[in-house]
């Protein structure tokens, strides 16, 4: 990240840009950096100005307590404002319950896409695993036991046990342990788990909402669910993608939409 920002609380937000055009703003989930989302900055920067940036809390950015779903909200903002005035978002995973939440708020927003965000209403005990892990992951990181936060966010996520012992043994895991806290923010921003319909129904730009064809049924429904519930959503499905999207796969239907 070459560039940096200040959010409306003073927070330092570390971003970089790539490419001409009309701007467009990628959001990472749960874990991610800007770092993350970067491979699929690549294929969009041949059509318009892609942004990439770490989300408060995590990598280059900096953090300011208390936290609350509005501050990231003001982040977006402060991003958008600094790269032209005018943007369209894309979120990946629970950063699409962001995007999602600024889009309702009203930021100038030119269109609004979304890739699998993890709500539950279709996983079976979706909602009552989301309040169990709300409580268990901040009683770990009230704690300061980290490693524990992000073994309960890997197991979330579907990961086996020795999945997850592998895991904790590799290089990997102090930066997983730093990113811990962040989680709780991603925990805040998908709310109860669950598709946030009314406010979905506020939002007044367009809407685009992935699935990966071979992602779980559960996650696909959801998907469907976001499209269904903002009044200028469409759906799509990506034959033979699973939440690991191929950026190369996820782009073209990116560009697509973007310049309609």
């Amino acid at each position: 990240m070459d560039k940096k920002t200040l959010s409306h609380d003073g927070t330092p937000l570390a971003y970089g840009r790539t490419g001409q055009g009309p701007t467009v703003v990628l959001v990472p989930g749960a874990m991610s950096t800007g770092g993350t989302v970067a491979p699929l900055a690549e294929p969009l920067s041949d059509r318009f100005s892609v942004v990439v940036y770490d989300r408060r809390g995590r990598g280059e950015s900096g953090d300011t307590t208390p936290y609350a779903v509005e501050r990231e909200v003001e982040d977006l903002a402060a991003l958008i404002a600094a790269n032209g005035g005018d943007a369209a978002l894309c979120g990946i995973s629970s950063g699409g319950a962001l995007v999602l939440e600024a889009a309702a708020s009203g930021l100038p927003l030119r269109q609004v896409a979304v890739y699998e965000t993890p709500f539950a209403d279709f996983s079976e005990h979706g909602a009552k695993e989301r309040a169990e892990y709300t409580e268990n992951l901040t009683a770990a990181l009230a704690a300061g036991r980290r490693g524990d936060a992000v073994e309960l966010f890997l197991r979330l996520t579907g990961m086996a046990d020795e999945m997850i012992q592998a895991a904790r043994r590799s290089p990997m895991w102090p930066g997983m342990e730093a990113a811990a806290p962040s989680l709780a923010y991603d925990d805040a921003v998908l709310g109860d788990g669950l598709v946030p319909r009314d406010r979905l129904a506020s939002i007044t730009v367009p809407v685009l909402a992935v699935a990966g064809g071979a992602s779980p049924d559960w996650l696909r429904e959801a998907t469907r669910a976001v499209a269904e519930a903002a009044p200028k959503g469409s759906y799509r499905s990506l034959e033979g993608q699973t939440h690991m999207v191929d950026p190369n796969a996820l782009a073209p239907v990116l560009a697509d939409f973007f310049t309609r």
